[in-house]
């Protein structure tokens, strides 16, 4: 098995730095209790980002570079630099929901409004065994990996992506009111919010509240028969959690149907959240092909 350290440079994902409100079952480092990466003094470089329709798609062409500040990367924690990439991805304009979901599997899950990458997905499994059942959480205080205050970091071709809540795009578009707010677009088409929904979803005279996701850690400790970790359910492993309905105000997709600021008649949208998954991990509809093209390190398919 290899060392943390060695573990650290392979990742391309890092535990969870700053959470705006800790979900009550994490552990102490998911909490809040690591150090955030210092802040540059100015953006890494000139964001851009360009969202058109053609016809019955919705393209997106950006750069990737944030136009808020980010992490000081390279760190002592994540050797990268960030860089310049070339998205250009398409997206359907009307999509469709299914009954059957399909799982995110080593891609994005969507692009934010100003060009970064949602990109909630880990690289490494217990014993470095991808044929593991148990898949290190990016979150999930495993390990530290320069995660700045904008729950990002940079992976080895430059590119940095959110693991989380973008928290100062989401302070800048909401005028850091309660207020809902569109941060994206996912590989299905649907849109992405971040945090606000309203009370009762088809009602937007409705309390704006903070939704949270129908996930829970599992009671108990995992097996430790066949070489598994065992140990307490604390969230390092996605494994380590089950979708409860009802429990919270989304669905296994962590999305819902309602009306939008955006879409007056209603359509369905995804949540970021505070809580477990922070990224959604399930589509709904069909994700586009042009999101599957890895552009994420190196053993990542």
């Amino acid at each position: 098995m290899r060392t943390l350290q060695q573990l650290a440079g392979a990742l391309c994902v890092c535990a969870q730095i700053v959470v705006l409100h800790a979900h009550p079952n994490h552990n102490a480092t998911q909490a809040g209790m690591v150090t955030p990466v210092p802040s540059t003094e100015a953006p890494v470089g000139k964001n851009e980002v360009r969202i058109t329709i053609e016809n019955d798609r919705r393209i997106i062409i950006a750069n990737g570079l944030p136009e808020h500040l980010t992490g000081q990367f390279p760190n002592r924690d994540n050797p990268n630099a960030i860089r310049a990439q070339q998205y250009r991805f398409s997206v359907p304009l009307h999509p469709v929901a299914h009954s059957e979901r399909t799982p995110l599997v080593r891609q994005p899950f969507g692009i934010c409004v100003n060009g970064v990458l949602f990109d909630p997905g880990t690289a490494e499994y217990w014993h470095n065994d991808r044929e593991s059942d148990w898949h290190y959480d990016a979150k999930g205080g495993a390990f530290s990996l320069g995660l700045d205050t904008n729950n990002a970091h940079v992976q080895p071709n430059g590119a940095y992506h959110y693991h989380g809540i973008p928290v100062a795009l989401l302070a800048e578009k909401s005028n850091g009111e309660k207020v809902m707010t569109l941060v994206g677009w996912a590989a299905d088409g649907f849109p992405i919010y971040a945090v606000w929904g309203y009370a009762k979803p088809s009602d937007p005279q409705s309390e704006v509240v903070r939704l949270k996701s129908s996930y829970q850690l599992k009671p108990g400790s995992r097996p430790t028969t066949g070489g598994q970790p065992g140990g307490q359910y604390d969230g390092i492993f996605v494994e380590d959690f089950d979708y409860v309905a009802g429990s919270g105000d989304l669905d296994e997709c962590s999305g819902r149907y309602g009306i939008t600021p955006e879409f007056s008649t209603g359509t369905y949208y995804y949540v970021l959240t505070e809580d477990f998954p922070f990224i959604p991990r399930m589509f709904r509809g069909t994700p586009d092909p042009s999101f599957a093209q890895r552009r994420g390190p190196p053993g990542r398919r």
